[in-house]
């Protein structure tokens, strides 16, 4: 009886451990799966925040919320300040250190010292010229002192250069005539010589009055100045033997007058033949010969 019951005890006892739960040992795999699914959403949550996109953090906000049933509050607000971050006020600039105020102040006064360097140099260059210009004049008028015709010519000096200017009254052209008369070409006699020893171009330039013209040889001031003015170039070149590269003749009319129409010498003093030795110097340089001449 005995022996009976204990077997059958035994047989409780092995069918009871047939049927008993076997231990879970793939557990970590819950574990993992969690783990990689919050990677995944911790580098989407990274990516998001790298693309300054106001709409799109905020459509990915809303997902991640809905996923997780609920407002994140990790989430909350960020979209607002990647919009105040995209939309802050550029930071002001830094001031500028004292060693770069310094380099730049050395090399603003080295400008200004090569700028007035050049200037002098300029003015220097146009005072001397006013020197040549004065011992060409001087020549011109002892030679037509000589002959006694010290008053028919004046000489003045612009940014031209030194400026011949004979009057052509009656004794040096006839009226509304081109030809020279014989106290033209006497004027002329005295300032060629000197022209013609000296390297500079001449330019002849012929002016009218305001008075109108009324001949038929010329219908209009600018063929008479012009014919004038070329009756001059062709004396110089066939008397002194000037080059012809070296002289130019020009026709004003009246358009250039000394004086003004209402002021009686304009009739006289406007109808005129300019004889002008041009500078050699620089546009820049030609332009202080006025106020160099002056301070002389």
């Amino acid at each position: 009886m005995s022996g009976g019951g204990h077997g059958g005890g035994g047989g409780r006892r092995k069918k009871h451990e047939e049927h008993e739960e076997h231990e879970n040992h793939e557990r970590w795999l819950v574990s993992y799966a969690d783990m990689m699914t919050l990677l995944m959403v911790l580098f989407i949550v990274l990516f998001a925040m790298s693309q300054v996109d106001k709409e799109k953090f905020n459509q990915l906000r809303h997902s991640l919320s809905a996923g997780f049933g609920g407002e994140s509050v990790a989430f909350q607000g960020r979209g607002e300040q990647v919009q105040e971050q995209q939309d802050a006020a550029p930071e002001p600039m830094q001031e500028i250190p004292a060693k770069q105020t310094v380099a730049d102040k050395e090399l603003q006064q080295a400008v200004q010292n090569a700028d007035r360097a050049k200037q002098s140099q300029m003015a220097q260059h146009a005072e001397k010229e006013v020197e040549n210009l004065e011992a060409i004049k001087q020549k011109i008028l002892e030679a037509l002192e000589a002959q006694g015709l010290a008053d028919a010519v004046r000489f003045t000096i612009d940014e031209r250069g030194l400026v011949v200017t004979i009057v052509t009254s009656g004794v040096v052209f006839a009226g509304d005539q081109a030809a020279l008369l014989s106290a033209g070409r006497e004027i002329l006699d005295g300032v060629g010589p000197s022209l013609a020893s000296i390297p500079n171009r001449i330019q002849v330039d012929g002016h009218t009055n305001q008075l109108p013209i009324g001949s038929s040889n010329y219908p209009s001031g600018w063929e008479l100045s012009s014919a004038r003015a070329s009756s001059v170039v062709r004396y110089l070149h066939d008397r002194f033997a000037i080059g012809n590269e070296r002289l130019s003749a020009t026709g004003f009319a009246d358009t250039r007058p000394l004086y003004p129409a209402a002021d009686p010498r304009s009739v006289t003093l406007n109808r005129r033949v300019e004889v002008v030795i041009l500078s050699t110097l620089p546009a820049e340089e030609r332009a202080l010969l006025p106020s160099a001449a002056h301070e002389d």
